[in-house]
């Protein structure tokens, strides 16, 4: 009768591990698609930027009203328009950071996150 309780015992404990084991997984994975700007990447939230190509390398250039929208949607998550203005799309785009960073300003948002560290860049 012991060994069929202690067999039992392990049973319990052998289906407690399992239900951790996977439990922990599907939080792993779950925190690994949350990156800065949710479960989007930066590279592919870059592409939204389209419009800012030109005021993003000219500080000079207009920045037109489609850019300035699509920056007032990303700047509602300063991180996730951090990660953007820096990813691997801006860059091989010929984005520079620190042009790019001056296009919330640029556009007259009230609500831009002015003073946020973006790498080694502060929006104004």
């Amino acid at each position: 009768m012991n060994c069929i309780v202690e067999m039992g015992a392990a049973m319990k404990y052998t289906c407690i591990l399992v239900f951790l084991v996977i439990l922990g997984c599907a939080g792993f994975n779950g925190v690994i698609g949350a990156g800065e700007c949710g479960k989007s990447s930066p590279d592919r939230e870059a592409f939204k930027l389209a419009p800012c190509a030109m005021a993003a390398q000219d500080p000079n250039a207009d920045v037109s009203s489609q850019c300035c929208m699509q920056v007032k949607k990303l700047g509602q998550n300063p991180s996730c328009l951090c990660a953007v203005m820096l990813s691997n799309v801006a860059k091989s785009s010929g984005i520079k950071p620190d042009v790019a960073i001056t296009i919330p300003k640029r556009c007259n948002l009230a609500d831009r996150p002015v003073g946020y560290k973006c790498g080694a860049y502060t929006l104004p």
